[in-house]
């Protein structure tokens, strides 16, 4: 069967990356890994797991895809297959840790010699102001927040697989989230 057949449904180009990258291409699974790795830690620093468990559920993540490529009903939903995968990775390494850890280390070593300390301080301590009042908000917020924030960024329905809420509600969800954000003491100066 030619794909130029008119009886074939199109395929997208996101189905076409999930089929290359089961059938052994290097590059096409690359593209997935690019496309879609700052939604799986996202996902796995929204559940406040430490650097190390968050690159556990990440590389956990990344080895179940591996495990179910070339099985996916719907390569078209690979992204929300690896949110869900993710969600669920995260929920078993803290059933088995049984700990949040908070991750607001600042790493001395990575100034570099010629940038300005205080500067850095500075950008180091808004950060950890924003994050701090982002870590004070409800549970839902704080996820959606961090969800949200991942670098590409997600699709809402990607969002909604990674926490399980309906995609209507994201955008009123954000806005309510953000407006309570922009009310905490910790970042009024910011």
């Amino acid at each position: 069967m030619d794909r130029l057949d008119p009886q074939l449904p199109p395929t997208s180009e996101l189905t076409d990356l999930v089929r290359a990258a089961g059938e052994g291409d290097q590059e096409a699974w690359d593209s997935i890994v690019d496309r879609f790795s700052g939604l799986v830690w996202a996902i796995a620093r929204a559940h406040r797991l430490s650097s190390a468990d968050a690159a556990d559920v990440s590389q956990t993540t990344w080895l179940r895809l591996v495990e179910h490529l070339g099985r996916l009903r719907d390569p078209e939903r690979v992204g929300s297959w690896l949110a869900a995968t993710a969600r669920h990775e995260c929920l078993r390494v803290i059933r088995h840790g049984g700990r949040f850890v908070a991750d607001s280390e600042l790493d001395l070593e990575s100034l570099e010699a010629d940038e300005e300390p205080s500067a850095e301080l500075l950008a180091t301590e808004r950060t950890s102001a924003l994050w701090r009042a982002v870590n004070a908000l409800p549970d839902r917020c704080r996820k959606l927040i961090r969800v949200l924030m991942a670098d590409p960024a997600p699709s809402y329905e990607d969002v909604a697989a990674a926490l399980d809420m309906p995609i209507g509600s994201i955008g009123p969800t954000r806005a309510r989230c953000l407006e309570q954000l922009r009310r905490r003491p910790e970042i009024a100066g910011i």
